[in-house]
């Protein structure tokens, strides 16, 4: 998209002018600064991006929506999308996203979420899933000929690693992290035919086989003595550290840890998250993007909210750590990177 573009509105009669405000969480602060000046460079409307803390990200935006001093456009995590559309903070961009011509290959997790009572309130932005990172250096050298694709291959991968020395571990994890552990840890009971909800979601499912199994997973290699220490009170910092050491055998991440990780000079690949006796599954994850409602730049907001699933935007994500969120884009994105990134293009 370049600044000719009319910013998605029938009624606009040109580009959009002026300025508007950006809200966008902590964990997007790597790339958001680069993303906004890269649109500012070809359109005419100006952007300005605000990150703000992840604890307290939900309560900022809903009291400034509320009070009208909220943004003109926000990147919201997108298990937040019904609760905003429900409360009135995002605007109807119904119109807007079926005028894409490539609606049908966004997201459907996104989409899914972005749907309020039959109406779209927000686009897919970023996209995120989670995978094993493996070293491997690690594995060859403790005589490992492929990563693991079930749990007793994972636990035993993770005893040979702790073998080659007492400052080797096989797996870390962040024990203190909920989110990273929802992230991290749930896929493996899905991937085994189990579930951490009941369908409706207002059920917790913990007392299910599944969960016993992955559980005991990680209790094996703790008792193993294949985990890090770490593990016990890290509360999500730990894990890129320790992996990019060249110490540690496998951890789980999203596509967010490849650049940090590559440039600590790691020779790794990733591979999808196993179940019990095979199978695989990840966690959908990332952010929508909003135009936030009493905007006084509907013009512009919409014209940034556009852009940001086009394809421009997307290929800068991903080259910074994003899964696309278009399926379309994923084999010309990924033609020319690593297999890291193409193992996250097809989860």
């Amino acid at each position: 998209s370049g600044g000719g573009d009319s910013g998605g509105g029938a009624a606009s009669s040109g580009p959009a002018t002026g300025e508007i405000t950006i809200w966008a969480r902590d964990s997007q602060q790597g790339f958001m600064s680069q993303l906004v000046d890269l649109f500012n460079a070809s359109h005419q409307v100006k952007a300005k991006v605000t990150i703000i803390p992840n604890a307290s990200f939900v309560q900022k935006l809903g009291t400034a929506a509320a009070a009208g001093s909220g943004p003109d456009v926000s990147s919201i995590d997108l298990v937040y999308a019904p609760y905003f559309a429900s409360a009135g903070a995002l605007e109807d961009i119904t119109d807007l996203s079926a005028s894409l011509p490539y609606k049908d290959s966004l997201s459907p997790s996104h989409q899914r979420l972005s749907t309020y009572e039959d109406r779209t309130y927000a686009l897919p932005f970023t996209a995120e899933a989670s995978a094993v990172y493996y070293n491997k250096d690690l594995f060859e050298k403790a005589g490992i000929a492929a990563p693991p694709t079930t749990y007793a291959e994972m636990r035993e991968d993770a005893k040979k690693i702790r073998a080659l020395g007492s400052d080797y571990y096989g797996f870390t994890f962040a024990g203190a992290c909920g989110g990273c552990n929802v992230f991290e840890f749930a896929p493996h009971v899905w991937a085994s035919q189990g579930d951490v909800l009941s369908e409706d979601g207002k059920q917790a499912t913990l007392d299910s086989p599944q969960v016993a199994d992955a559980l005991q997973l990680y209790r094996g290699m703790w008792e193993d003595g294949s985990v890090s220490s770490a593990s016990k009170n890290d509360g999500g910092t730990q894990q890129i550290p320790l992996f990019s050491s060249g110490k540690v055998g496998m951890i789980t991440l999203g596509a967010f840890a490849i650049p940090s990780i590559e440039k600590a000079k790691i020779n790794f690949g990733v591979t999808p998250i196993p179940g019990k006796d095979g199978g695989t599954a990840s966690f959908a994850g990332g952010d929508v993007i909003s135009v936030i409602n009493g905007t006084k730049n509907e013009a512009g907001a919409s014209e940034f909210v556009k852009w940001a699933t086009d394809t421009e935007a997307q290929t800068f994500l991903a080259k910074n750590g994003s899964v696309p969120v278009r399926t379309d884009l994923v084999p010309s994105i990924y033609a020319s990177q690593g297999e890291p990134y193409k193992v996250f293009g097809d989860l």
